[in-house]
């Protein structure tokens, strides 16, 4: 049987933009896609910390400490809000079992906030 679980995660992100003219999706930091494991085009929900609002797109790529909402998705969030966006992977029992989520914590200027 497969289950749905959380592949990574990229939490307290501030956004730095909304821009409804945007053909859709989400731009993000480079950065935090490595770290996280998200990849372009992959399917994310975004989940607002401040207004509650949530949402599904796909990531695309953006510049240096860039977290913003495209298209539509720029009704859902207005710059210096807190958001956290995550993906998911079906996985069989036995890769459920070795499974580990990559998460990442923002810190100011959406950078890295190290392990502790």
């Amino acid at each position: 049987m497969m289950r749905c679980f959380l592949s990574g995660k990229i939490h307290q992100a501030r956004l730095t933009g909304a821009d409804p003219d945007y053909i859709g999706s989400i731009s993000i930091d480079p950065e935090l896609l490595r770290r996280s494991g998200l990849v372009p085009f992959e399917q994310v929900d975004v989940y607002n910390v401040d207004n509650g609002e949530r949402l599904t797109t796909y990531v695309i790529e953006g510049g240096e400490g860039e977290v913003r909402l495209n298209g539509a998705a720029a009704h859902r969030g207005v710059p210096g809000q807190r958001v956290i966006i995550a993906g998911y992977v079906w996985l069989s029992a036995e890769e459920q079992a070795v499974h580990v989520p990559k998460i990442v914590i923002c810190g100011p200027d959406n950078a890295v906030v190290p392990k502790q």
